[in-house]
C-alpha cells in the first residue's frame, strides 16, 4: 500500500497523468471513494497522460465509455448497478482482457467479478469542503507492484 496526498483537483488529475507512461494493455485500475472523491478526475488525468484528446466524463448512464489514446482507454462506472452480474452482462471481461487500459469506478460495487491482479486506488477526502485528498494504491499482483513503485519514483522526485 502506498499513499500519496494531493491538495487540488489539478494535483489528484496529474497523479493519474503521471501513471499513465507506465501503463499497458490488459491492466485495470479500480477506484473507489465517495461522491465528489476525485475519481473521474483521476481517470481525466489517466486518460490525457494515455494520449485521450477528447473530453473524459463519468460515464454512469452509459456505464462504459471508450477513448482512443496510446492505448484504447475503457472507463467504466459500476455506481448504478445493483449487483456484479450486470456488469458481467455487459461483456467486461472482453475489456479487462482485452487490448486496453481498463479504469472502473465505484469498483468496490462489482468486487467479486474483478480479476485477483489489478490495482486498486481509494480517494479519500481529508476535510469537508477541502480540496486536500489521500490516494491510497493498494497492488495485487507484481505488474502492480511495480506500477505503483514507478508512480511513486516519479511523485517524489516532483516530476
Amino acid at each position: 500500500m502506498k499513499l500519496i496526498n494531493t491538495g487540488s483537483e489539478e494535483e489528484t488529475f496529474g497523479v493519474g497523468e503521471k501513471l499513465a507512461p507506465f501503463l499497458c494493455a490488459g491492466d485495470i485500475l479500480c477506484l473507489n471513494g465517495d461522491l465528489g472523491a476525485g475519481k473521474t478526475r483521476f481517470i481525466q488525468g489517466t486518460a490525457k497522460g494515455l494520449g485521450v484528446n477528447e473530453a473524459v466524463t463519468s460515464p454512469t448512464f452509459t456505464l462504459i465509455n471508450e477513448y482512443q489514446g496510446r492505448l484504447p482507454v475503457y472507463h467504466m462506472d459500476a455506481y448504478r448497478l445493483s449487483n456484479p452480474l450486470e456488469m458481467e452482462d455487459l461483456g467486461c471481461e472482453e475489456y479487462f482482457y482485452g487490448q486496453g487500459v481498463t479504469m472502473v469506478e465505484w469498483a468496490d460495487k462489482v468486487q467479486e467479478i474483478l480479476p485477483e491482479e489489478r490495482l486498486d486506488i481509494y480517494i479519500n477526502r481529508l476535510f469537508a469542503g477541502e480540496n486536500l485528498r489521500e490516494i491510497i494504491m493498494v497492488p495485487a499482483g507484481g505488474r502492480y507492484r511495480y506500477l505503483v513503485e514507478e508512480l511513486m519514483n516519479v511523485v517524489r522526485a516532483g516530476n
